[in-house]
């Protein structure tokens, strides 16, 4: 067993190797995080001082729809600029092992010689909304890493991917002409969250229908901050469109800066961040105690039975929580 003394001069020297640019050491600090570590903790807030300097891109729509591959074409386009990257690719949850599905040795083949590129998988382990429960915290992470752009492509599940709106400065929707993608966009709340608009696959029918629909659709809700978001025209596989993504996102973040909105967001980040933790760390210590377990399993003959609902049980639950904290 280590001790604490041996697990803080763990961290010291992980983060000696951070600061230093190691990415075996980014790596490890990552997984730590991911496993919500004892000394993760203590890691992010060695290192927070550094973070607020990368651009967030996110990058959602429905499966199938060419993210990763506009997402490797971005990152290659972003290096011409002589920036950094990271990307971090959230990948459904294995049921066998708990980690990621698809992984990023078989996708972005093209990247993993750059040293400028940093890539990660994260396994969404059961949360909605198109992310993984640590991404924010990751992001923060390689911001401190030193990496000038950070884009986090979300699972693709179609249905629930808005929480990338609140982890990217930019919001790029990817949609493809087929599969009536114009109105499952809309069903998704994806029109909401939008700061700029890909139709890939643009050399398939439909595609000026599509960036038609969509436009119209734009028309009708009010701008993002006073922006308007562009719909652009890609075929990302041949590299068609991507300087103009590349463009527009650069414009978005110079529109973010002139008007002074990059701190907004970054408090709203913030708030949002440290309420998803509180709430995690509340589950797990919630769950950690015997007595609450073995309540549950009590109350769930009681439901099964007819005898409680579950709205019921999970109220006594909170009480003897309370009451076990009122005793400590």
């Amino acid at each position: 067993m280590v001790s604490k003394a041996g697990r803080g001069s763990i961290s010291e020297a992980l983060l000696k190797r951070f600061t230093a640019g190691d990415r075996a050491a980014c790596a490890r600090i990552i997984s730590m995080i991911e496993n919500d570590s004892a000394n993760s903790a203590d890691i992010m807030s060695g290192v927070y001082s550094r973070v607020g300097r990368a651009h967030r891109i996110g990058i959602t729509g429905p499966p199938g729809a060419g993210k990763s591959t506009i997402v490797e074409k971005l990152a290659a386009a972003i290096r011409k600029e002589d920036k950094t990257v990271a990307i971090i690719a959230v990948d459904p949850t294995s049921p066998f092992s708990g980690g990621a599905i698809l992984g990023d040795r078989i996708r972005m083949s093209s990247l993993f010689t750059d040293p400028g590129v940093f890539i990660r998988s994260m396994a969404t382990r059961g949360s909605l909304g198109g992310l993984a429960l640590k991404t924010k915290e990751v992001c923060d992470l390689l911001d401190a890493f030193g990496k000038d752009v950070i884009i986090i492509e979300t699972v693709g599940v179609g249905q629930a991917e808005l929480d990338v709106a609140q982890a990217a400065h930019t919001t790029l929707i990817v949609l493809v002409p087929e599969s009536g993608d114009g109105i499952q966009a809309m069903k998704a709340g994806l029109m909401e969250i939008g700061d700029i608009y890909a139709v890939n696959k643009s050399d398939r029918e439909g595609a000026d229908r599509l960036v038609g629909e969509i436009e119209m659709m734009l028309e009708m809700r009010s701008q993002k901050n006073g922006w308007s978001p562009p719909v652009i025209k890609t075929t990302a596989i041949e590299g068609i469109g991507v300087d103009a993504l590349v463009e527009n996102i650069n414009q978005h973040l110079g529109y973010l800066n002139r008007n002074n909105l990059l701190q907004g967001f970054m408090e709203e980040n913030i708030r949002s961040e440290i309420k998803q933790l509180v709430q995690q760390r509340f589950s797990n210590a919630l769950w950690d105690a015997q007595n609450l377990n073995h309540l549950l399993e009590n109350l769930i003959i009681e439901v099964m039975n007819g005898r409680l609902s579950p709205g019921e049980a999970s109220k006594r639950i909170l009480e003897c929580w309370i009451r076990e904290c009122k005793k400590g």
